[in-house]
């Protein structure tokens, strides 16, 4: 993409291993290391050894070291999970599996919604890129089915190893990582008519405690010219070309009052006792 945009400039890919993918027999949950994949790519931009980094936003933690930015957030991917079956499961469905079947996720945000969904299924954790989780799923009998995020599966031409789009209703997908990798905090946002509904939830461990909130706001505000030697206002970071700033300003209110409104009813209590619980285990 840089290259298309910027065709005289030579760009070189530094391609490195993170904590994250070097640790594959415990669980991302268990590690207890912050930046899992991320750190050794933010130590190498301190040492300026590159220029800048790429990750997958729901990877980078949620305070990013002093003096660092997000340059840049490229247009979203589908943000669905999908469900990659086992072949002899091929053109099931995970309602239709035989009951105590295994289903591979490394994520505590998947297993706690599943469970709550499909309570005959078994989840186990699984670790790996995604070319070691598929064959773990294709040559061995352990597991019926893996949890794995659409977008990754698309981006390495894999799609059509997608057996199921998980909804909304079955899952809400990953806000960036608010949570860490120890507590299951998940969304879902509707762009419709000028209005941006947002719906946040949070999960006990295995999905029997769980808050659900709803929330709307307008977006609907007339393109500025917000460029011009008159705008006092300096953004850094995430910014979105042609959305009004009023309307970036809303949305992100709009994420603040849907969390406000979940601690209110009782999340903090949920998530610490979900922390705790990862944590014995």
């Amino acid at each position: 993409m840089l290259r298309e945009l910027y065709p005289d400039l030579h760009f070189e890919i530094v391609a490195m291993s993170t904590t994250g993918d070097k640790i594959l027999d415990t669980a991302l949950s268990k590690i207890g290391e912050k930046s899992l994949f991320t750190k050794e790519l933010e130590n190498a931009l301190e040492r300026n050894e590159v220029d800048l980094v790429v990750h997958s936003l729901k990877d980078l933690p949620t305070s990013l070291p002093p003096g660092f930015t997000i340059g840049a957030v490229c247009k979203r991917e589908n943000p669905l999970d999908a469900v990659v079956f086992h072949p002899k499961n091929c053109g099931k469905t995970l309602s239709l599996l035989p009951e105590k079947s295994v289903i591979g996720t490394s994520s505590l945000r998947r297993a706690a919604q599943l469970k709550k969904k499909f309570p005959q299924l078994e989840f186990r954790d699984i670790r790996g890129n995604l070319n070691t989780r598929l064959k773990k799923l294709d040559e061995k009998e352990e597991f019926s089915a893996i949890i794995l995020a659409a977008a990754g599966l698309k981006r390495m031409g894999w799609e059509n190893r997608i057996g199921q789009l998980l909804s909304p209703e079955d899952c809400l997908y990953a806000v960036g990582q608010e949570g860490g990798c120890s507590v299951p905090v998940a969304v879902n946002t509707v762009l419709k008519d000028g209005q941006l509904y947002l719906t946040g939830a949070v999960y006990s461990l295995d999905g029997s405690d769980s808050l659900k909130e709803t929330m709307q706001t307008s977006v609907h505000y007339p393109q500025q010219n917000e460029d011009g030697p008159n705008d006092d206002v300096q953004r850094v970071g995430i910014t979105a070309k042609n959305v009004p700033g009023q309307a970036q300003e809303a949305a992100e209110n709009l994420g603040v009052e849907v969390a406000s409104l979940l601690l209110s009813k009782g999340a903090k209590h949920i998530l610490s006792v979900a922390r705790q619980l990862n944590d014995a285990r």
